[in-house]
């Protein structure tokens, strides 16, 4: 489509809608300056060329709506919502805001946009995925733990006082089961999740090589070359393991010393962790274990307080029933949503999956406790 459009030929629909395009691109150019600014070194050149990429789009706009540009429009109210939050914070949620801000375009469907529009914002939504990948990786590990410990005390407790509830036991021992069940989940997620992370730290240092391996080179018969059993057990073929180990040798004779033989950048002996064939796993460990624990503890707190709260300030009944759900609800949708924004989904449909599967394992423990307050009485 030519850039000078007749006159005649555009409709007042067309220039409205050209306008709100040219709106977005200013807005969106806006928050990859904001976000730049916020930023050092690659990211911040980046996000500053998706900024020039906007502009360019935006000058589209500009010579296809010549005298009709008007007055400047305010982008959409996500878009300024995103623009506030790249002002302000500029971290991982933002990204992943302008992640689906960017797979929202329809100039794939727009007959005025060009074909390399449309390619320019799919393959903006790849770059802002991956600058968001980055703070995801970072936020990996305390997230899961978070949200999964959260999310286990929120169901697990609701679960629990509306079941108990449901058996027509008397208020404060509602309340008693309630607390109880905070403790012993809270205690168990952090008992859990210190020997979990205690579990894998012993399992990475029995696969870590003994620092002391490598003084026994200078003793290796060269013939037999046991050094290529090494680079084997680590992946290599026999003769890439043959190569490798000759060459480590080789090294070692022309020095005479043990010390230096990774200076060249990869050839230290029979330490896997150097290899850079086969690009084994990389294991992380976030914290310690007794971080890990502590952390998971008031995690799960956090979330089992919460339907226990009615009845700590008196209420009781259905009242308190209603309110609990309801509090209960609130927090298993945010954090459905922002599971969602930061994965890249919908948030709408990961806070009503979060509600449904929460509110599901409820009503099941409530109808029993119904079930079993009448067959008790």
């Amino acid at each position: 489509m030519d850039d000078a459009t007749p006159a005649a030929a555009r409709t007042s629909a067309d220039v409205r809608r050209w306008r709100r395009y040219l709106a977005a691109e200013r807005a969106e150019a806006a928050v990859y300056r904001d976000l730049a600014a916020r930023r050092r070194g690659e990211e911040r050149e980046i996000l500053l060329a998706l900024a020039a990429a906007e502009r360019r789009h935006e000058q589209h706009w500009l010579d296809l709506l010549g005298d009709d540009v008007g007055m400047p429009l305010q982008g959409d109210p996500r878009t300024r919502f995103l623009a506030f939050l790249a002002r302000r914070f500029g971290g991982v949620f933002v990204l992943a805001l302008a992640q689906r801000a960017e797979a929202r375009s329809t100039y794939g469907r727009e007959e005025y946009a060009t074909a390399q529009m449309a390619a320019d914002e799919q393959i903006h939504e790849e770059v802002v995925r991956s600058l968001a990948t980055r703070g995801r990786n970072r936020l990996s590990g305390t997230f899961r733990a978070a949200v999964f410990g959260a999310n286990d005390g929120l169901v697990s407790n609701l679960a629990l006082v509306l079941g108990i509830g449901a058996s027509g036991v008397a208020t404060g021992t509602i309340l008693v089961t309630g607390v109880a069940g905070l403790l012993a989940g809270a205690l168990s997620m952090g008992a859990g999740e210190y020997i979990s992370v205690r579990s894998q730290r012993e399992l990475l240092e029995a696969s870590t090589p003994d620092p002391e391996a490598v003084n026994a080179l200078p003793h290796l018969d060269v013939d037999a070359n046991e050094l290529a059993l090494v680079y084997r057990a680590r992946g290599l073929d026999v003769d890439a393991a043959q190569i490798r180990a000759d060459a480590v040798l080789a090294r070692l004779a022309a020095t005479g010393a043990v010390e230096g033989l990774g200076d060249d950048g990869g050839t230290r002996a029979p330490e896997p962790s150097d290899s850079t064939e086969g690009h084994p796993d990389t294991h992380e460990t976030h914290g310690t274990a007794w971080g890990a624990a502590i952390s998971s503890f008031w995690f799960f707190s956090s979330g089992a307080i919460v339907p226990v709260l009615p009845y700590l300030f008196g209420m009781s009944g259905l009242g308190a029933v209603v309110m609990a759900s309801v509090l209960v609800g609130v927090c298993l949708v945010v954090t459905g949503a922002v599971t969602g924004l930061l994965s890249g989904t919908s948030p709408v449909t990961r806070a009503l999956r979060q509600l449904a599967i929460g509110f599901g394992a409820a009503a099941v423990t409530y109808a029993l406790g119904l079930a079993f307050g009448t067959t008790v009485a």
